[in-house]
């Protein structure tokens, strides 16, 4: 119990409720068209949810398009940049009990490179399913490494896919721009593209069979890029899908994409419910903004599927007494969903009492993780400081 306190206090630090920016926010006094942190009351979102179910799948295409227009408008991403020429370097393998990690850098600009894990199954199969795992916030700018991330890329490769996690901006091994640059939203949404280019790019994976899944911040991007990229298959954002919080950083509502005027608005259910009709799972707990999930946020989303008949392939669990966070009650709910809509063999991490097992997934230090080092430097022409990088993005 008590390292649940410390880890909520983390949290809260962390996402900064006490920001004068957010507080602007939740108070909804802002000028500008920025819907950030708590942007509506509980009872706004509710109500903003019940005045928006579509009454047919045109209805609901015609806003479809709408959203889409302006999350691309809001971030200024109307248009993908270029695809980089260079190769993906990967290195320093590691094997395991069951899978493989290696290091993994690659360009998404010129002199911008993503930086992350590859975590690989030893088990051959004719085809692989491919998994983006994007890491949540933490005050200590760790994502990538932390045990709950370690832990589900681990287990998912031992499964059978191809596990794929990196560095949000300014975190880990990403130090090439901090984590709040002004349009830090349009860059981690590009890497996130790039990363899934990344994966579909390796040998064997199967382009019908990619999921992605990631907590808080990394729900954020799991729900975006599902959104924006038909490429996804199967999406499970935890912990961050809400009617009336927006998402309270800077790579998540700092720029337009909720709100432009008077005349449009919308929100992440809205936008998670891009997904439709492919397999999404909405992870939900007790203690953040995902605590009416299955009262307020799931019963729209049900709707939504509805109209394309395929109720059966949107799901929720809750956990009222969960923290924020991607812990192994959440993940013990993420591994079949996975398992069954991937064709993952959820038998491999399965113990003699018939119970999910995820002790041969090892938390490693972070230096083992690491991706850049002595033998394997920045390259020299990265890239370096915020100014420099937002020149990138123009």
């Amino acid at each position: 119990m008590k390292n649940q306190i410390v880890l909520w206090i983390t949290f809260v630090i962390c996402i900064g409720f006490s920001h004068p920016i957010m507080a602007q926010a939740e108070n909804n006094t802002g000028p500008s068209d920025l819907c950030r942190g708590k942007y509506f009351t509980e009872t706004q979102g509710a109500e903003f949810l019940n005045t928006h179910v579509p009454g047919s799948r045109k209805a609901w295409n015609d806003r479809s398009r709408l959203i889409i227009q302006q999350i691309k408008e809001g971030m200024d991403l109307k248009k993908m940049p270029a695809k980089v020429a260079s190769k993906a370097v990967i290195h320093s393998k590691m094997d395991f009990d069951g899978y493989s990690i290696e290091s993994v850098y690659f360009e998404s600009l010129p002199g911008f490179y993503v930086t992350g894990n590859l975590y690989r199954p030893t088990k051959k199969y004719a085809s692989y399913a491919g998994i983006l795992c994007p890491h949540g916030h933490d005050n200590r700018l760790i994502g990538r490494t932390r045990d709950q991330t370690q832990i589900r890329c681990a287990t998912l490769a031992r499964m059978g896919a191809v596990v794929f996690t990196w560095d949000m901006l300014g975190y880990e091994d990403s130090k090439q721009c901090s984590h709040d640059i002004v349009s830090s939203l349009k860059l981690q949404t590009i890497n996130s593209i790039r990363a899934l280019d990344f994966l579909l790019e390796l040998p064997s994976i199967d382009k019908n069979r990619i999921g992605i899944t990631g907590e808080s911040g990394g729900g954020t991007q799991t729900f975006l890029l599902s959104a924006l990229d038909s490429r996804i298959k199967v999406s499970v954002p935890a912990v961050m899908v809400s009617a009336h919080f927006f998402g309270g950083c800077q790579c998540e509502s700092g720029m337009p994409i909720h709100k432009k005027g008077p005349d449009y608005q919308t929100n992440n259910v809205e936008i998670a419910a891009l997904t439709a009709p492919r397999p999404m799972l909405m992870i939900s707990d007790g203690a953040d903004w995902t605590q009416n999930t299955p009262k307020v946020e799931f019963p729209f989303l049900q709707k939504i599927y509805a109209l394309y008949q395929k109720d059966s392939l949107i799901e929720n669990v809750h956990l009222p007494k969960d923290l924020h966070d991607y812990g192994p009650n959440k993940r013990l709910g993420m591994y079949p969903f996975m398992a069954k809509h991937l064709s993952l063999e959820l038998s491999n991490v399965i113990d003699a009492d018939g119970n999910i097992d995820e002790g041969p997934s090892k938390v490693l230090p972070p230096e083992k993780l690491a991706v850049f080092n002595n033998a394997f430097p920045m390259p020299k022409n990265a890239v370096k400081g915020n100014e420099a990088v937002m020149k990138l993005l123009k």
